[in-house]
């Protein structure tokens, strides 16, 4: 089944290489008898991927991400084979999906009068509130 990143782009399922593996941790008999884990491997410099998506994903620091471009994920969570399979699934669409989005770039703010006016109000308010405690000097 076609993995859908978004309505452009599809990957084929031959592009992710998908085994399965025995969990690690405790879970009894199941973990020692059954492969549930899931290790996927998936190759960012050979896909279909369009080459902007390919240079943002090399590029983003991410412990999953190969030095040789491959993206490794691992998924155990579960104790069926089929939901760890569609958990690391879920975890390359939303990898590759974040590197999609763009942030707004921050345009530099200066506080207006009103503001600064307010936060000296309060420095003199609390200087005020500092001068009461000393000492009182009776006449």
């Amino acid at each position: 089944m076609p993995i859908i990143i978004s309505n452009n782009v599809i990957l084929s399922d031959d592009e992710v290489e998908i085994s399965a593996v025995r969990a690690q941790g405790a879970g009894g008999q199941n973990v020692n008898k059954v492969a549930t884990a899931i290790h996927l491997r998936f190759n960012i410099i050979s896909s279909s991927l369009p080459y902007f998506y390919k240079e943002r994903l090399l590029a983003k620091s991410d412990g999953r991400i190969t030095a040789d471009g491959v993206v490794v994920i691992k998924a155990q969570q579960y104790r069926s084979q089929l939901k760890n399979r569609e958990d690391a699934v879920t975890r390359l669409v939303e990898l590759i999906q974040s590197v999609t989005v763009t942030l707004k770039r921050r345009r530099p703010t200066r506080p207006g009068r009103a503001s600064k006016e307010k936060r000296l109000q309060g420095k003199n308010n609390r200087s005020r509130v500092k001068k009461m405690r000393g000492k009182v000097h009776e006449e």
